[in-house]
């Protein structure tokens, strides 16, 4: 097991450890929505978003439950956004990450609940004092996750992924649309760290940077996976992009020169981590990892 690997995992399991902790438990009547939550975050996946926060964390000496629960609130933003684009009227897809999607489990009205819940159990996450003490830091955490995740950022880049299916989009459309529905929350994961460390905004800009370049990569690899993986491998549907007739990565570069492009990508993430020096070893590995995944 790699370096990356190891903490990978050890950071999954730190971060389901806080989630746990953290969602509420209810036996009345609104219970199914707390059974939902736990079923849609607990699924497993890379948890890759919750490791960028930590590990932008520690290059800032921040306390490592400030990290966590700042991890385990954005796990619960990108899992409501999951939640939110498996159903019918969305993606519609019955499959992620190897199990029945959430409306499939529990219904598409509760689904819903689960995300809407989901998102502003992050929000009150991040508001809370035992996040951080100073009042500041906690009001840039959620202003910096709220403009992440809004209509300015993800939300904003899933409707126009939604639009896309009734336009031919180019490479600079796709490049935005996805910057917007992937990569603000990646960027805001990496600059979570910077934010609760109080860092100078040359180090913030680095790491925004940084994740910049990994988002773009992150989602150029999707695409390539999405046209070449399996649906065993994935643990979701594949092919779905090509069967709505949208623009990717892929249908516009070509397999090769979408590959090419993010290696570059990826070359340029690594490079933004100079100034960090060797303590920004493991995120410099995140980059090829995310470029040399197989799902």
């Amino acid at each position: 097991m790699s370096r990356l690997q190891r903490a990978l995992a050890e950071t999954a399991a730190a971060v389901a450890d806080e989630m746990e902790r953290l969602l509420p438990v209810a036996d009345g009547l609104e219970a199914r929505v707390f059974e939902g939550m736990r079923y849609a975050i607990m699924a497993g996946g890379k948890r890759l978003r919750p490791f960028l926060v930590v590990t932008s964390a520690e290059l800032f000496n921040v306390s490592k439950e400030s990290a966590l629960r700042a991890a385990a609130a954005v796990e619960m933003v990108h899992t409501y956004s999951l939640v939110h684009d498996d159903l019918p009227a969305m993606d519609n897809d019955d499959l992620r990450r190897g199990k029945p999607t959430c409306h499939v489990k529990f219904g598409e009205a509760t689904a819903i609940l689960v995300g809407d819940a989901l998102l502003t159990q992050a929000f009150g996450i991040l508001a809370d004092p035992a996040t951080h003490s100073d009042p500041e830091v906690r009001c840039a955490l959620v202003g910096a996750l709220a403009a992440a995740a809004g209509a300015t950022g993800m939300v904003g880049g899933q409707m126009m992924d939604l639009e896309a299916e009734n336009r031919t989009l180019d490479i600079g459309a796709i490049t935005r649309l996805q910057r917007m529905k992937t990569g603000e929350l990646i960027a805001f994961s990496c600059e979570a760290g910077a934010i609760l460390g109080k860092a100078q905004d040359v180090h913030r800009h680095a790491l925004k940077a940084y994740a910049h370049d990994l988002g773009l990569a992150f989602q150029i690899t999707d695409d390539l996976l999405d046209t070449l993986g399996s649906e065993k491998d994935l643990g979701k549907k594949v092919g779905k992009d090509a069967g709505a007739g949208k623009a990717t990565f892929v249908s516009i570069l070509g397999v090769a020169r979408a590959r090419a492009q993010a290696l570059m990508l990826a070359d340029q993430a690594v490079a933004h981590l100079d100034l960090f020096e060797e303590k920004a070893d493991l995120l410099r590995d995140v980059a090829r990892y995310v470029v040399e995944r197989r799902k």
